[in-house]
């Protein structure tokens, strides 16, 4: 194979989506999204990550001093974002669910303006999302799609005076029901299956 600069992905664009698990995925890179697709807005320019870790199992034999035999026996991935923009549906994406609630005004005295409420979901209430990760290189558009991800693990929050504060997205791919517990949209010509 020769060298292609055009093979270069730099991530110029990117944007991240949420949706209840379920939601219909895009047909295409550039297709258009459900309504129920919500783009999570600003983030950190160095934190958006997708990471693969699958683990190995071994046999070790006397003879060899290599593993003498391996196989795969699980399969996980993970997707991380810091968000910079505070909202409800944000902060139930980051601490995986929970809810928001609206409290009245009071009159007084004293008087208590209109508020809201947000209370982090119980043990074991924690909710599954959907996910797409896009990403844009000049004309190239991926769409990496995960049906069922949960925020997976806890929130540490920075509130620096000097800084943004961000909310960490932490998502954990699930297994689901569907054909693929993720997958990469692209029209790219560089990824045509090789004759």
């Amino acid at each position: 194979m020769a060298v292609d600069s055009d093979r270069i992905l730099i991530a110029q664009n990117a944007r991240v989506y949420l949706a209840p698990v379920g939601t219909t995925a895009p047909a295409g890179p550039e297709a258009t999204l459900d309504p129920a697709w919500r783009e999570v807005g600003y983030f950190t320019p160095d934190s958006l990550q997708f990471n693969t870790d699958p683990s190995f199992e071994e046999v070790r034999s006397h003879q060899s001093n290599r593993p003498t035999r391996r196989w795969q026996t699980e399969d996980n991935a993970t997707a991380q974002v810091d968000l910079q923009e505070w909202s409800g549906e944000n902060f139930l994406a980051v601490f995986g669910g929970g809810t928001i609630t609206e409290v009245a005004a009071v009159v007084g005295p004293p008087a208590i303006p209109k508020h809201y409420k947000y209370s982090p979901p119980a043990v074991g209430g924690r909710q599954s999302v959907a996910a797409i990760i896009e990403i844009i290189d000049e004309d190239k558009v991926y769409r990496l799609i995960i049906p069922k991800a949960e925020q997976g693990e806890g929130a540490e929050i920075s509130l620096n005076k000097t800084s943004e504060s961000t909310l960490p997205l932490r998502l954990t791919v699930l297994g689901n029901d569907f054909a693929d517990d993720w997958y990469l949209l692209t029209e790219d010509e560089a990824f045509a299956p090789v004759p």
